[in-house]
Protein backbone atom coordinates (compact mmCIF):
# COMPACT_ATOMS: atom_id res chain seq x y z
CA UNK A 1 0.00 0.00 0.00
CA UNK A 2 1.33 3.44 -1.00
CA UNK A 3 2.49 5.64 1.62
CA UNK A 4 0.01 8.72 2.07
CA UNK A 5 1.45 11.47 0.13
CA UNK A 6 -0.86 13.94 2.73
CA UNK A 7 -2.28 15.87 0.64
CA UNK A 8 -5.98 16.06 1.40
CA UNK A 9 -8.52 15.75 -1.74
CA UNK A 10 -9.72 19.02 -3.29
CA UNK A 11 -13.68 18.17 -3.69
CA UNK A 12 -15.40 20.58 -5.41
CA UNK A 13 -19.33 20.92 -4.64
CA UNK A 14 -21.42 22.75 -7.68
CA UNK A 15 -24.68 24.02 -6.15
CA UNK A 16 -27.60 24.86 -8.01
CA UNK A 17 -29.19 27.82 -6.70
CA UNK A 18 -33.18 27.63 -7.26
CA UNK A 19 -34.56 30.32 -9.53
CA UNK A 20 -36.80 33.14 -8.04
CA UNK A 21 -40.97 32.26 -9.17
CA UNK A 22 -41.56 34.03 -12.68
CA UNK A 23 -43.40 37.41 -11.42
CA UNK A 24 -47.20 37.07 -12.90
CA UNK A 25 -48.54 40.04 -15.30
CA UNK A 26 -51.61 41.08 -12.97
CA UNK A 27 -50.47 43.67 -11.93
CA UNK A 28 -50.02 45.16 -15.05
CA UNK A 29 -53.50 44.96 -15.96
CA UNK A 30 -54.65 46.36 -12.82
CA UNK A 31 -52.63 49.70 -13.36
CA UNK A 32 -53.28 49.96 -17.04
CA UNK A 33 -57.38 50.02 -15.64
CA UNK A 34 -56.66 52.58 -13.38
CA UNK A 35 -54.74 54.49 -15.68
CA UNK A 36 -57.80 54.58 -18.55
CA UNK A 37 -59.96 55.11 -15.56
CA UNK A 38 -58.07 58.75 -14.39
CA UNK A 39 -57.91 59.27 -18.54
CA UNK A 40 -61.90 58.82 -18.72
CA UNK A 41 -62.30 60.54 -15.79
CA UNK A 42 -60.21 63.98 -16.77
CA UNK A 43 -61.99 63.62 -20.31
CA UNK A 44 -65.27 63.85 -18.59
CA UNK A 45 -64.39 66.92 -16.87
CA UNK A 46 -62.46 68.43 -19.75
CA UNK A 47 -65.60 67.49 -21.47
CA UNK A 48 -68.03 69.38 -19.01
CA UNK A 49 -66.39 72.41 -18.78
CA UNK A 50 -66.75 72.69 -22.64
CA UNK A 51 -69.26 75.64 -23.78
CA UNK A 52 -71.27 74.71 -26.40
CA UNK A 53 -70.11 75.40 -29.44
CA UNK A 54 -66.28 73.81 -28.18
CA UNK A 55 -68.66 70.46 -27.51
CA UNK A 56 -70.31 70.26 -30.94
CA UNK A 57 -66.86 70.36 -32.84
CA UNK A 58 -65.49 67.44 -30.40
CA UNK A 59 -68.60 65.76 -31.08
CA UNK A 60 -68.18 66.18 -34.81
CA UNK A 61 -64.49 65.13 -34.83
CA UNK A 62 -65.26 62.25 -33.06
CA UNK A 63 -68.46 61.33 -34.96
CA UNK A 64 -66.78 61.30 -38.49
CA UNK A 65 -62.85 61.83 -37.89
CA UNK A 66 -62.38 61.52 -41.71
CA UNK A 67 -65.16 64.36 -42.53
CA UNK A 68 -63.56 66.74 -40.61
CA UNK A 69 -59.84 66.33 -41.67
CA UNK A 70 -61.28 66.65 -45.03
CA UNK A 71 -62.68 69.69 -43.81
CA UNK A 72 -60.11 71.18 -41.96
CA UNK A 73 -59.41 74.65 -43.22
CA UNK A 74 -62.13 74.36 -45.69
CA UNK A 75 -64.37 76.06 -43.30
CA UNK A 76 -66.70 72.33 -43.49
CA UNK A 77 -65.49 71.61 -39.86
CA UNK A 78 -66.89 73.56 -36.50
CA UNK A 79 -63.75 74.00 -35.37
CA UNK A 80 -62.25 75.37 -39.25
CA UNK A 81 -65.49 77.36 -39.62
CA UNK A 82 -63.40 79.74 -37.38
CA UNK A 83 -64.91 78.60 -33.84
CA UNK A 84 -61.45 79.51 -32.21
CA UNK A 85 -61.54 80.34 -28.46
CA UNK A 86 -60.90 84.04 -29.39
CA UNK A 87 -64.23 83.73 -32.09
CA UNK A 88 -66.25 81.92 -29.21
CA UNK A 89 -65.22 84.35 -26.48
CA UNK A 90 -66.93 87.22 -28.91
CA UNK A 91 -69.76 85.71 -29.55
CA UNK A 92 -70.32 85.07 -25.72
CA UNK A 93 -69.51 88.52 -25.32
CA UNK A 94 -71.86 89.30 -28.23
CA UNK A 95 -74.61 87.11 -26.60
CA UNK A 96 -74.30 88.90 -23.44
CA UNK A 97 -74.63 92.49 -24.53
CA UNK A 98 -78.02 91.47 -26.90
CA UNK A 99 -79.60 89.87 -23.51
CA UNK A 100 -78.65 93.14 -21.41
CA UNK A 101 -80.62 95.12 -24.12
CA UNK A 102 -83.30 92.98 -24.41
CA UNK A 103 -83.91 93.46 -20.54
CA UNK A 104 -83.30 97.29 -21.22
CA UNK A 105 -85.54 97.78 -24.13
CA UNK A 106 -88.37 95.79 -21.89
CA UNK A 107 -88.16 98.22 -18.73
CA UNK A 108 -88.13 100.97 -21.41
CA UNK A 109 -91.01 99.76 -22.91
CA UNK A 110 -92.79 99.44 -19.66
CA UNK A 111 -91.92 102.62 -18.48
CA UNK A 112 -93.14 104.38 -21.56
CA UNK A 113 -96.38 102.62 -21.24
CA UNK A 114 -96.96 103.87 -17.91
CA UNK A 115 -95.99 107.28 -18.95
CA UNK A 116 -98.75 107.75 -21.96
CA UNK A 117 -101.07 105.51 -19.62
CA UNK A 118 -100.86 108.75 -17.01
CA UNK A 119 -101.56 111.07 -19.64
CA UNK A 120 -104.59 109.62 -21.55
CA UNK A 121 -106.08 112.85 -20.33
CA UNK A 122 -103.91 114.94 -22.23
CA UNK A 123 -103.85 112.06 -25.02
CA UNK A 124 -107.45 111.29 -25.60
CA UNK A 125 -108.17 108.78 -27.75
CA UNK A 126 -104.70 108.17 -29.46
CA UNK A 127 -103.29 104.77 -29.99
CA UNK A 128 -100.15 103.85 -29.67
CA UNK A 129 -98.20 100.40 -30.32
CA UNK A 130 -95.25 99.01 -28.30
CA UNK A 131 -93.80 95.37 -29.35
CA UNK A 132 -89.81 93.90 -29.19
CA UNK A 133 -88.72 92.11 -32.12
CA UNK A 134 -85.58 90.57 -33.28
CA UNK A 135 -85.01 94.06 -34.81
CA UNK A 136 -85.25 95.80 -31.60
CA UNK A 137 -87.97 97.85 -29.88
CA UNK A 138 -90.48 99.52 -31.57
CA UNK A 139 -93.30 102.38 -30.37
CA UNK A 140 -95.69 103.37 -32.78
CA UNK A 141 -98.54 106.52 -32.76
CA UNK A 142 -101.38 105.14 -34.79
CA UNK A 143 -103.95 107.18 -36.09
CA UNK A 144 -107.44 105.52 -35.32
CA UNK A 145 -111.17 107.23 -35.16
CA UNK A 146 -111.10 110.03 -37.39
CA UNK A 147 -107.12 110.32 -37.98
CA UNK A 148 -106.60 113.51 -36.33
CA UNK A 149 -105.37 112.22 -33.43
CA UNK A 150 -101.54 112.89 -34.33
CA UNK A 151 -101.49 115.13 -37.72
CA UNK A 152 -103.79 117.09 -39.36
CA UNK A 153 -105.03 115.14 -42.69
CA UNK A 154 -102.80 116.10 -45.34
CA UNK A 155 -100.79 117.82 -42.87
CA UNK A 156 -97.08 117.70 -41.16
CA UNK A 157 -98.26 119.71 -38.54
CA UNK A 158 -98.56 117.83 -35.05
CA UNK A 159 -101.19 118.32 -32.72
CA UNK A 160 -100.84 119.21 -28.89
CA UNK A 161 -101.34 115.49 -28.48
CA UNK A 162 -98.62 113.94 -30.21
CA UNK A 163 -96.36 116.69 -28.83
CA UNK A 164 -97.42 115.24 -25.58
CA UNK A 165 -96.56 112.14 -26.63
CA UNK A 166 -93.49 112.09 -28.31
CA UNK A 167 -91.95 114.61 -24.85
CA UNK A 168 -92.60 111.48 -23.03
CA UNK A 169 -91.47 109.17 -25.28
CA UNK A 170 -87.89 110.89 -25.38
CA UNK A 171 -87.64 111.21 -21.64
CA UNK A 172 -87.12 107.34 -21.38
CA UNK A 173 -85.35 107.22 -25.05
CA UNK A 174 -82.78 109.24 -23.69
CA UNK A 175 -81.54 107.00 -21.06
CA UNK A 176 -80.79 104.05 -23.48
CA UNK A 177 -77.90 104.26 -26.07
CA UNK A 178 -78.91 102.76 -29.22
CA UNK A 179 -79.57 104.23 -32.42
CA UNK A 180 -82.75 105.20 -33.23
CA UNK A 181 -84.64 105.01 -36.83
CA UNK A 182 -87.85 107.55 -37.14
CA UNK A 183 -90.46 106.59 -40.14
CA UNK A 184 -93.86 108.02 -41.47
CA UNK A 185 -96.21 106.44 -43.04
CA UNK A 186 -99.53 107.42 -44.69
CA UNK A 187 -102.55 105.63 -45.85
CA UNK A 188 -103.10 105.18 -50.11
CA UNK A 189 -105.54 108.63 -50.28
CA UNK A 190 -103.82 110.75 -53.25
CA UNK A 191 -102.87 113.88 -53.53
CA UNK A 192 -104.60 115.67 -57.07
CA UNK A 193 -103.01 114.28 -60.09
CA UNK A 194 -100.71 117.03 -61.20
CA UNK A 195 -99.49 117.79 -56.98
CA UNK A 196 -96.02 118.21 -56.61
CA UNK A 197 -96.24 117.47 -52.64
CA UNK A 198 -97.22 113.60 -52.07
CA UNK A 199 -97.47 110.90 -49.24
CA UNK A 200 -94.07 110.65 -49.98
CA UNK A 201 -93.00 113.59 -49.13
CA UNK A 202 -95.95 113.77 -46.48
CA UNK A 203 -94.79 110.65 -44.68
CA UNK A 204 -90.99 112.08 -44.33
CA UNK A 205 -92.29 115.36 -42.77
CA UNK A 206 -93.85 113.68 -40.54
CA UNK A 207 -90.83 111.93 -39.42
CA UNK A 208 -88.75 114.53 -39.78
CA UNK A 209 -91.53 116.56 -37.29
CA UNK A 210 -91.22 113.63 -34.91
CA UNK A 211 -87.31 113.49 -34.96
CA UNK A 212 -87.21 117.25 -34.05
CA UNK A 213 -89.31 116.61 -31.08
CA UNK A 214 -87.21 114.32 -29.98
CA UNK A 215 -84.30 115.96 -30.41
CA UNK A 216 -85.69 118.97 -28.59
CA UNK A 217 -86.49 117.28 -25.62
CA UNK A 218 -83.00 116.39 -24.61
CA UNK A 219 -82.06 113.35 -27.53
CA UNK A 220 -78.65 112.81 -28.63
CA UNK A 221 -78.93 114.02 -31.93
CA UNK A 222 -76.07 111.20 -33.17
CA UNK A 223 -78.16 108.55 -32.15
CA UNK A 224 -80.58 109.25 -35.14
CA UNK A 225 -79.32 107.23 -38.07
CA UNK A 226 -82.42 107.45 -40.33
CA UNK A 227 -85.13 109.28 -40.72
CA UNK A 228 -87.71 107.51 -43.45
CA UNK A 229 -90.68 108.17 -45.05
CA UNK A 230 -92.55 105.39 -46.46
CA UNK A 231 -95.67 106.88 -47.40
CA UNK A 232 -98.47 104.29 -48.46
CA UNK A 233 -95.92 101.39 -49.41
CA UNK A 234 -96.24 99.35 -45.53
CA UNK A 235 -100.14 99.63 -44.81
CA UNK A 236 -100.89 98.29 -41.08
CA UNK A 237 -104.46 97.83 -43.01
CA UNK A 238 -104.04 95.89 -46.69
CA UNK A 239 -107.23 95.68 -46.89
CA UNK A 240 -108.36 98.82 -45.94
CA UNK A 241 -105.56 101.12 -47.99
CA UNK A 242 -107.04 103.99 -46.84
CA UNK A 243 -108.10 103.18 -43.07
CA UNK A 244 -106.56 106.14 -40.08
CA UNK A 245 -105.10 102.90 -38.78
CA UNK A 246 -101.96 103.44 -41.92
CA UNK A 247 -101.32 106.85 -40.88
CA UNK A 248 -98.68 106.33 -38.32
CA UNK A 249 -95.05 107.38 -36.97
CA UNK A 250 -92.74 104.14 -36.22
CA UNK A 251 -89.58 104.62 -34.01
CA UNK A 252 -87.24 102.29 -33.98
CA UNK A 253 -84.29 101.23 -31.78
CA UNK A 254 -82.26 98.40 -33.12
CA UNK A 255 -80.24 95.84 -31.52
CA UNK A 256 -76.55 96.79 -31.80
CA UNK A 257 -75.00 93.76 -30.76
CA UNK A 258 -75.92 91.61 -34.43
CA UNK A 259 -78.58 88.92 -34.72
CA UNK A 260 -79.76 87.52 -31.32
CA UNK A 261 -79.07 83.56 -31.15
CA UNK A 262 -82.84 83.07 -30.95
CA UNK A 263 -85.49 85.06 -32.54
CA UNK A 264 -87.61 86.82 -29.90
CA UNK A 265 -90.96 86.98 -30.03
CA UNK A 266 -92.59 90.27 -30.69
CA UNK A 267 -94.17 91.38 -27.37
CA UNK A 268 -97.48 93.60 -27.81
CA UNK A 269 -98.01 96.58 -25.23
CA UNK A 270 -99.95 98.36 -26.85
CA UNK A 271 -102.88 101.13 -25.70
CA UNK A 272 -105.64 103.23 -26.71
Amino acid sequence: MAKDSGKRPIIIKKVKKGGHAHHGGSWKVAYADFVTAMMAFFMVMWILGMDESTRKAVEGYFSNPAGFKKGYGSGNSPISSGNTPSRIKAETVKLIMHTAQEKAFAKAASDIKTRLDSAKGALGPAKFEITMSSKGLRIELIENGKGDNFFGRGSATMTPAALVALKLIARELIALRNPIVVEGHTDASLYGQNAAYSNWELSADRANAARRVLEQEGLDPARVIEVRGYADTQLRRPDDPQAAENRRISILLPFTSGQPAATVPDVGMGGN
